[in-house]
């Protein structure tokens, strides 16, 4: 065993792994195929140990790492023994530490002095995974085969051999196979980055003092994390959120957190939710344990890296067969968001008992639209994910919210890309696309603004829509008030209806307009507290719909 590490190194094999997981980031957004990936950049980055934990992430979608342990779990049961190198598995499964079917993973081993030690892992968000609709989120699901292709662990490649059949197999099950399989290779491509960048810093460092300084990172991150939690009010919390419906009839599905706070711990019980729902309105496993980690590593300091160390704090438990962990046929696709934003929100309005000043305003709920037909620029069916028209983001004790940073599952790390690139790749066309007055929730801080955006499409198309946040705005915290929630119409010839929020099929003719005014954040604090300035700066920039 080598001897002691001095701080230095450790720092040093820090900032390596941090680096590392940054450039893999880089290497997928400049080398993937599709606009969800290489404009809206929904994907990330992470570095595992063999022993399931999340050792570096970069600075991606909080809900797709969250998981990644679990994943990694489920590709070492089922290779235990027989990995090698030049292997790349994949899996999307949610029984098998998948998020939701859209989410593939590629995992790359990585060894080092003959031992096998990480993962260089890759989640990415695909265009298209095949089932009954085209973008995999389908309001109209009742089992999750209705919902894309299922890939359990299996090897893409086997020491370094593509393995043929298996690559046409699934390509041959989405709408976009040229997409896919671009995508699929920059996912490879950027694990395999990983890999050799580790294997660099083991040659420079040496493996076994890697290991020694990742185990030092770890156990320091729970250090600072206990030391954040102590600070805490001890006692036994609970939140509620709400779903708005579940597409088929139910209102108000309701997600409860009980948080018991003690010295540097806390537990999260989510068993009193509501059993699952028959529709895509349902969490996985995995999906649910990232959700309630993100609630936590929103509330701590920002700077304690995002391990497994920051994490050991925290425990959860739930009940199978619920809203928040449904059954494994039950479809999933929306959990992402959804249930994944409420649980987060019950889990914050919990803990704002206990940590007021870190506590934020709701982060907006996502309300996406998938739009498909052909292209008469290239001649080819397109597939058109809206990432624009972003949400606002919660105020906080610090301060307003950001406007049109997006939703919780994400907080910023979703970008809604180019206008202009978008006009030039697809039929569209952007009319308008500003910040909308008056969206975010009242309070002593405001709510981050939402986005008022008018899109033409100019070819005849289909349409869904998934999502959530047309009737429950973000919450208020601390007395703040909720922001206002979306609101989606489309305008045709034969005049202007209101989008719900989980539809299938809907058909739009050339030159029919959307009219999108996504959410506002939730304010923070009593709103009679505001600086009279800032309401005046609103007023006077036309971010607010007062008058004067």
């Amino acid at each position: 065993m080598p001897g002691p590490l001095d701080p230095i190194t450790i720092s040093v094999v820090q900032h390596r792994l941090s680096a590392i997981v940054e450039e893999m980031g880089e290497a997928m957004l400049r080398t993937s195929y599709s606009q969800i990936l290489n404009a809206s950049r929904d994907f990330s980055i992470a570095i595992c140990d063999t022993g399931c934990r999340l050792i570096a992430q970069a600075d991606h979608i909080p809900v797709h790492v969250g998981a990644l342990p679990w994943a990694v779990r489920a590709v070492e049961d089922k290779f235990r023994g027989g990995i090698r190198p030049g292997d790349v598995i994949l899996l999307n499964d949610p029984s098998t530490g998948g998020s939701h079917l859209p989410d593939v993973t590629a995992f790359v081993p990585v060894f080092g002095e003959g031992v096998r030690r990480y993962w260089a892992v890759v989640r990415a968000h695909v265009s298209d995974i095949g089932g009954a609709t085209h973008g995999a989120y389908n309001p109209a699901a009742t089992e999750i085969w209705q919902e894309g292709l299922r890939i359990p662990p299996l090897k893409l490649y086997d020491a370094g051999t593509l393995r043929d059949d298996v690559l046409d197999l699934i390509a041959l099950n989405v709408r976009f196979p040229r997409d896919f399989r671009g995508d699929l290779a920059a996912m490879v491509g950027a694990a395999h980055l990983g890999e050799q960048r580790i294997a660099r810093l083991f040659g420079e460092v040496g493996a076994d003092r890697v290991d020694q300084a990742v185990e030092a990172i770890l156990d320091g991150a729970e250090r600072q994390t206990r030391a954040v939690v102590a600070g805490w009010a001890d006692g036994v919390y609970r939140g509620e959120a709400f779903l708005d419906d579940d597409g088929r009839g139910r209102e108000d599905v309701r997600i409860v957190a009980t948080v018991t706070k003690r010295g540097s711990d806390v537990a999260v019980d989510l068993s009193e939710s509501d059993p699952q729902s028959a529709s895509f309105a349902n969490s996985s496993h995995a999906n649910m344990q990232a959700a309630v980690a993100m609630a936590f590593a929103y509330l701590i300091d920002p700077d304690i890296p995002k391990n497994d160390g920051c994490f050991r704090p925290l425990t959860v438990r739930a009940r199978q067969g619920s809203v928040v962990w449904a059954d494994d046929t039950a479809p999933v696709t929306l959990c992402t968001t959804h249930p994944a934003n409420e649980i987060v929100e019950a889990i914050v309005k919990a803990l704002s008992q206990a940590c007021p000043e870190r506590a934020m305003g709701g982060w907006s709920r996502r309300f996406r639209i998938s739009i498909t037909g052909d292209n008469p620029r290239t001649g080819k069916p397109f597939i058109w994910h809206m990432f624009h028209a972003r949400p606002g983001g919660g105020a906080s004790s610090r301060g307003d919210g950001w406007s049109a940073a997006g939703e919780w599952h994400s907080v910023g790390g979703i970008k809604f890309g180019s206008i202009e690139v978008a006009e030039a790749r697809f039929p569209l066309r952007f009319e308008t696309h500003e910040f909308r007055p008056g969206s975010g929730g009242d309070g002593q801080h405001r709510g981050g603004l939402g986005t008022s955006m008018d899109l033409v499409v100019e070819v005849p198309a289909y349409a869904h829509t998934a999502g959530e946040g047309a009737r429950h705005g973000s919450a208020g915290m601390l007395g703040g008030q909720d922001g206002r929630p979306h609101d989606y119409r489309i305008v045709s010839r034969d005049g202007a209806r209101t989008l719900r929020t989980k539809e299938f099929g809907i058909r739009i003719e050339a030159g029919d307009r959307l009219e999108v005014r996504s959410a506002g954040g939730g304010g923070w604090g009593p709103p009679e507290r505001r600086d009279p300035a800032a309401r005046q700066r609103d007023r006077d920039r036309e971010l607010s719909d007062e008058r004067a």
